[in-house]
């Protein structure tokens, strides 16, 4: 099998899985996003190994286990992130006398985003909608940023970090994700909402300064790929980095103008 076959059937295999589990919610979705985030904890450890000691690797695993239990049992929003940011803080101490802040940052980069698409989706009527509603932004992002920039190159949107996207991209991307959202937002509501351009704009944004995060820190370790665990698709940051970075928006957004435990109630005023 080829490398773009086994490309083409692990996306297919792992977008049926993951949509139907987003349809189906509850515990399914919840143990999806924890796999998303060990294994995204997983590649962060293993690029940054040499910024590490034992001690923050042992300490980080075992917060991030005690965060997503705490996600899984009890599912509070302000004591799941609270933990996750003690943490942060206790890495964060301990790293900082060797001036090493990769465990603490890797903690936060894998344990906010999945506390976020874990209660965005929840176990509310628009926790579908609003994942769903991610999915088109981010996926309309990836894909029309990609053709775009391929057809009408031009200058280069951060080449010491990306050296392959263009700023004809990123704004094809975006006007992509306007598209999208507003379609997924017709299902749901009547148009006519400024807030659903606004959001798409602000997390389509948000999503491709994520994936250029991401090949930022890549490159600060001499990585092509942040892993092997995606046949043909190299590792799971590569395939989530401007999902995270949109959901952890998105949830921010729907905790503050909503509330923290459910945050997909924001899509009742869309």
């Amino acid at each position: 099998m080829s490398n773009l076959q086994t490309r083409i059937l692990t996306a297919i295999v792992l977008g049926t899985l993951t949509l139907w589990l987003t349809y189906a919610g509850g515990l399914g979705f919840s143990l999806l996003m924890i796999a998303m985030g060990l294994a995204i904890f997983y590649e962060w450890t293993t690029l940054s190994a040499s910024r590490q000691s034992a001690l923050t690797k042992i300490l980080g695993w075992l917060w991030l286990a005690g965060t997503f239990a705490l996600l899984i049992w009890d599912k509070n929003a302000l004591w799941t992130i609270g933990f996750l940011i003690i943490g942060f803080v206790v890495l964060l101490v301990l790293g900082w006398k060797s001036g090493k802040a990769w465990p603490a940052i890797g903690l936060i980069y894998a344990g906010f985003p999945t506390i976020s698409l874990t209660l965005l989706r929840g176990d509310e009527p628009f926790g579908f909608t609003a994942i769903i509603f991610l999915f088109a932004i981010v996926w309309s992002t990836d894909i029309a940023a990609y053709f775009t920039g391929r057809s009408l190159g031009g200058p280069k949107l951060a080449p010491k970090f990306s050296p392959n996207k263009t700023w004809s991209g990123a704004i094809g991307g975006v006007a992509a994700a306007v598209a999208g959202a507003i379609f997924v937002a017709s299902l749901v509501a009547e148009p006519g909402s400024f807030i659903v351009p606004l959001l798409a704009v602000m997390l389509s944004i948000v999503s491709q300064i994520g994936d250029l995060g991401e090949s930022w820190v890549k490159r600060q370790f001499g990585a092509k790929d942040s892993g092997w665990l995606l046949p043909g698709h190299g590792g799971v940051m590569d395939r989530v980095d401007g999902l995270i970075a949109a959901g952890a928006l998105l949830y921010i957004i729907g905790a503050v103008l909503a509330e923290p435990d459910v945050p997909s109630a924001i899509f009742f005023n869309l």
